[in-house]
């Protein structure tokens, strides 16, 4: 896995009001690992948002997530169980306008799946945020793409953002979809590492950041020379690596 040079540039609310934030997509496996190390990791990361998979959905779940919002830095903004699983995480930096949960058409003998959904602002800057997992089945994995697309259209926002475990490699028909309708952050950028599962031996890069083409994406990958993150805490904290994104999003 290549690792680069400089460090992703730090948050920051430009003069015109445009606004650069790191981002941060990562699957939890619903913290069944090493939730100490996991919120170190994201600490370290210190992002502005995070796109969660795999959130706790069951008993005391909300308690769950929260305390590992609190333990990183972070609140939570929406999703969880209501949303199947995908969440948002944010700092008080961000000012929410809106959130919604939505769930997925169920396929019989599949997961439920469904999107966490906001918009946010960042001094002038208002964004579309959203976390998904998307399906092991790439048939309905090829048709949550479009939903997501539509989704993410239906924000109302100019500038949006999609993250989360697509289930799928860069070369699928569902991953090329999104990278289609959206710039591929890690493709347009390159920075850190590339491959995101797993985190013992990374082979594959099936988690990914979309951006929408008006955001300016100044690095993405996985934070292997991030300060503060060691591959102790990355092979403890869940099965799969992050994927952390800086950008800069302009102002409205």
């Amino acid at each position: 896995m290549a690792i680069s040079t400089p460090l992703l540039p730090n948050s920051r609310t430009e003069p015109d009001g445009s606004a650069v934030l790191r981002v941060l997509s990562y699957n939890i496996r619903s913290m069944r690992d090493d939730t100490a190390a996991l919120a170190r990791v994201i600490s370290a990361c210190a992002p502005d948002l995070v796109l969660v998979q795999e959130a706790p959905r069951f008993f005391r779940w909300r308690k769950k997530l929260a305390r590992l919002a609190a333990a990183s830095g972070q609140v939570v903004l929406t999703g969880g169980g209501t949303a199947a699983g995908p969440a948002i995480l944010c700092t008080l930096r961000a000012t929410v306008e809106r959130t919604e949960d939505v769930l997925l058409p169920l396929t019989p003998g599949q997961h439920r799946r469904g999107f966490a959904t906001a918009v946010v602002r960042f001094g002038g800057a208002r964004l579309g945020v959203l976390s998904c997992h998307l399906s092991l089945r790439k048939d309905e994995r090829h048709e949550q793409s479009g939903m997501l697309l539509d989704r993410l259209a239906g924000l109302g926002t100019d500038h949006a953002i999609a993250g989360g475990d697509i289930n799928e490699r860069p070369g699928g028909p569902a991953f090329q979809r999104l990278a289609e309708g959206l710039q591929d952050c890690r493709t347009t950028v390159p920075w850190g590492g590339e491959y995101t599962f797993n985190p013992v031996t990374p082979f594959q890069r099936i988690d990914a950041i979309f951006a929408t083409k008006g955001v300016e994406v100044l690095g993405c990958g996985v934070p292997l020379d991030q300060p503060g993150v060691t591959e102790t805490d990355l092979r403890a904290a869940t099965d799969h690596l992050p994927v952390l994104a800086a950008l800069r999003i302009p102002a409205n």
